[in-house]
């Protein structure tokens, strides 16, 4: 199994009522998350402040609301073993696409 700690411009900062609040390089999204079944309270600043936010659809699906968000920008992961500058891609669901730059030009 790959432990993927190194990470420096990823982080999940938080989670409440089947959503996840995210942090990818300096954008914030939030993104439904299925396992997140506790109803605590949403206190961190990302939840009113985000760049992009998820709305899952009760007919199955959802769609994204976008705030001040480009549609792709570089973020950063570094081991000892493996250092790679990755571009984070907006896609039409839920799914993240984070892919190293030579696959960029496959998207366009």
């Amino acid at each position: 199994m790959f432990i993927a700690d190194n990470w420096k411009d990823y982080e999940v900062i938080d989670t409440s009522k089947g959503e996840k609040l995210e942090r990818w390089g300096k954008y914030i999204l939030v993104r439904p998350d299925p396992q997140v079944i506790w109803d605590t309270p949403k206190k961190e600043r990302g939840w009113k402040n985000m760049n992009g936010h998820y709305h899952r659809s009760s007919k199955g699906g959802g769609e994204w609301e976008f705030f001040d968000l480009p549609q792709q920008w570089q973020i950063h992961y570094n081991s000892p073993s493996f250092e790679q500058e990755l571009t984070f891609h907006r896609a039409g669901l839920s799914t993240i696409r984070v892919l190293p730059l030579m696959y960029l030009s496959h998207l366009t």
